[in-house]
């Protein structure tokens, strides 16, 4: 199953990112031959209008054929007799939608499944422990431990830390809007640690709530992967990577958990291909950008086989690249 839902994401990310290019090269009327999810020979296709659709048989990619896209034409739909700006919006497009569906899917995991609640929600009690011996009940509310308030379960989390098995302490959480307080000796789990025999609750966010929890956890990431980037190139910390084989490995991970964390997971990966591919390196989106924008300052095109065989170079040095990282993966998990 870790496979399959892999593939799944992987499809969708691919999916919307192709589709993106696709669009935008539509709506600006340029000639599209081929819409292809996968890479290498194909599997399948079939033709409407004038452009093929294709699945093929390696699931590492996709791409969307544009005549002119690699080589000069005469035809005035052709990509490169379009205007800088046209194609700009057309590269542009693939990591915009990866973005967009980020925001897709953190919406549907704080809407469907919900998130940890950001108050002292309490999610499950468990019999034989202190708190079912105390009163509380799921869905109560948190408030006070020995007399102090506690806002979330940051909070909940530091004071037990401190606290030690056979305290006594005293409990206050509210219930429909009452006021409830008990007291309570804390008792030990396997480990030994002291517990109360709760867990955290998960709280669902309406439409607009989780359009706006949606975009800003997009925000946060890309942050996080534009700060977690220049810190792996200045050396500040060690060079993290995971190839497909360790993508299985952490999908089935977190499918194990809940559905909540598979999207939430999902919607990471989105990010990091929309930024990854924003990146200025040959055959990405972001290299392309570049010499567009080097292009629309000198109002002259770039030599095509120049640009070409920078992008071929950097295919060939991404392929490596994946293939290596996957090797790494394999004996991770060996190990």
């Amino acid at each position: 199953m870790s496979i399959v839902y892999t593939l799944i994401i992987l499809c969708v990310l691919v999916l919307v990112h192709e589709f993106g290019h696709f669009a935008v090269a539509k709506l600006n009327g340029i000639y599209v031959e081929e819409f292809a999810i996968g890479m290498g020979p194909k599997l399948f296709s079939w033709g409407k209008g004038e452009t093929i659709y294709s699945i093929r048989a390696l699931p590492i990619g996709g791409f969307v054929k544009m005549v002119g896209e690699e080589e000069e034409s005469d035809n005035e739909r052709a990509f490169c007799n379009k205007g800088v700006l046209a194609r700009m919006a057309v590269t542009f497009a693939g990591p915009a939608m990866n973005f967009i569906f980020a925001i897709v899917f953190f919406m549907i995991a704080f809407m469907y499944f919900g998130s940890p609640a950001s108050n002292g929600l309490i999610g499950s009690v468990y019999d034989g422990y202190p708190a079912a011996a105390a009163g509380l009940q799921p869905g109560d509310v948190l408030v006070a431990l020995d007399d102090k308030p506690v806002d979330n379960w940051d909070e909940i989390s530091a004071f037990m830390q401190n606290a030690q098995v056979g305290q006594q302490v005293e409990i206050g959480w509210q219930r429909g809007g009452e006021f409830f307080s008990a007291s309570a000796v804390l008792a030990a789990n396997e480990s030994g640690q002291p517990v109360l025999g709760i867990t955290q609750g998960v709280a669902r966010a309406d439409v607009l709530g989780s359009i706006k929890r949606g975009f800003a956890t997009t925000v946060e990431f890309t942050v996080l992967v534009l700060t977690s980037l220049w810190q792996m190139i200045s050396g500040a910390m060690a060079v993290e990577v995971a190839g497909p084989v360790g993508m299985v490995s952490m999908v089935g991970e977190y499918a194990d958990v809940g559905l909540m964390y598979l999207f939430l997971f999902a919607g990471v990966l989105s990010v990091n291909l929309g930024v990854m591919n924003l990146l200025p390196i040959p055959a990405l989106d972001g290299s392309r950008l570049v010499f567009l924008l080097i292009e629309g300052i000198r109002r002259k095109p770039i030599d095509r086989d120049k640009e070409a065989m920078v992008n071929f170079v950097g295919f060939v040095l991404l392929m490596t690249l994946m293939l290596v990282v996957t090797y790494c993966d394999i004996e991770r998990l060996l190990k």
